[in-house]
């Protein structure tokens, strides 16, 4: 389950930081990808140049470099990671996790989160058994925080208790059973559609639009993740193929329409992100036309509607479809909602500033039978998550 895993280890100041180091191996030996945050202390434990070897990334301690003012973001590092693991986790990094207090790069992070953390304490048995710390660990179990338990054994101070620190090895198993546990969408099988299709003139010149793919990308990622098998029928893009997803690549709408029509015999679900040409050339030349008068015609025939046509057939699977509307947004939508027998709707708008083709950033609006709701303009991989929600409450 950790293959292709966005790892964000943050190590803090403990005599067991030295097990970070084997921690870092045993993930990337796994196929996850791992990235390295340090409290200053933990500096004084383990070197920088040790934890950037073994996770092939640099490694961020402070806010930012002094010498050229590279900035470390503490909300893209967030936003980049699927679990937030500190191993080890000191007394004191525990107590201030538990207040919200954000005065190094780890904790502001830890803030800025929105995936899973999970917190391996470390720290001597007196320290780890203190009402106060067991009261802290208590406050962020309750907000969600995986507490991974502190084995009994010999501390660095030569006492016998608990307050050591998970060996890698479990730490590790433990990650891969948190994943394992998310397969929300296990044994569901879902087509996603993504990019734009090119619609031949000749050999040379052809029709298509500015679609990027990434949202359709973001979508199917987010899918396989949930333990989807995910089937990626994709159009022009320069896009890399998901962790865990099948890519079939087409070229025009007709392309598109007769794979999309195969893959969902299939499917559970389809979800239609790609921009399908609405028309493509009556004729198409088999050499490059020659520039001649001061105006040329090219004559259109209207595509396949492959959203409509699933409509007709989908029974029990269910269908979301993507709408890109310049005016009366929400009728249009609902109008296709309505004719094409879609479960829902997901309403891009091009008024929105950062929304759209191109941008990592996208604003939609879900428009199910009875209800509209709007959300804020958020990275395409957060509406993929609320997209994925969604899935799920179609199914369950």
């Amino acid at each position: 389950m950790l293959q292709g895993k966005h790892i964000l280890l943050g190590i803090t100041g403990s005599i067991a930081a030295y097990k970070a180091a084997m921690l870092c191996r045993l993930l990337r030996v796994a196929g996850a990808e791992v990235k390295v945050v340090m409290t200053p202390t933990a500096k004084e434990f383990i070197t920088p140049v040790t934890m950037a070897t073994l996770s092939k990334n640099p490694i961020a301690v402070e806010f930012y470099n002094p010498e050229n003012g590279d900035w470390h973001s503490h909300i893209s590092m967030g936003e980049w990671a699927d679990c937030y693991l500190i191993a080890p986790a000191t007394a004191n990094t525990i107590a201030k996790m538990a207040y919200g207090i954000a005065d190094n790069l780890l904790l502001t992070t830890y803030l800025s989160a929105r995936c899973q953390t999970v917190v391996a304490p470390a720290m001597d048995c007196d320290m780890f058994c203190h009402e106060a710390t067991q009261e802290n660990l208590a406050k962020l179990r309750e907000r969600g925080v995986v507490i991974l338990e502190s084995p009994e054994g010999e501390l660095a101070s030569g006492l016998m208790g608990k307050g050591r620190m998970m060996e890698p090895e479990q730490i590790v198993e433990a990650i891969d059973n948190i994943f394992k546990a998310e397969q929300t969408l296990a044994g569901k099988r879902v087509m996603v559609t993504a990019g734009a299709t090119i619609e031949a003139i000749d050999p040379v010149r052809y029709i298509s639009n500015h679609s990027t793919g990434k949202m359709g990308y973001a979508i199917a990622e987010e899918l396989a993740k949930r333990g989807a098998e995910v089937v990626l029928v994709s159009g022009k893009t320069a896009l890399q193929t998901p962790q865990g997803v099948r890519r079939v690549d087409v070229c025009s709408a007709e392309d598109m329409y007769e794979a999309s029509v195969e893959e969902f015999e299939a499917c559970d679900c389809a979800v239609m992100c790609a921009a399908v040409a609405d028309y493509t050339p009556v004729e198409v030349a088999t050499t490059k036309i020659k520039k001649s008068d001061d105006s040329f015609t090219i004559e259109l025939r209207k595509t396949k509607d492959i959203a409509f046509e699933l409509g007709k057939v989908k029974g029990s699977r269910k269908i979301v479809g993507f709408a890109l509307e310049t005016d009366n947004e929400q009728v249009n939508a609902e109008e296709k909602l309505r004719k094409k027998n879609l479960d829902m709707i997901v309403l891009n708008s091009l008024r929105d500033e950062g929304a759209g083709f191109g941008y990592d950033t996208n604003k939609v609006s879900f428009i199910e039978a009875s209800k509209r709701e709007e959300l804020p303009l958020l990275p395409k991989s957060e509406v993929a998550k609320r997209i994925a929600d969604k899935i799920e409450k179609l199914f369950f």
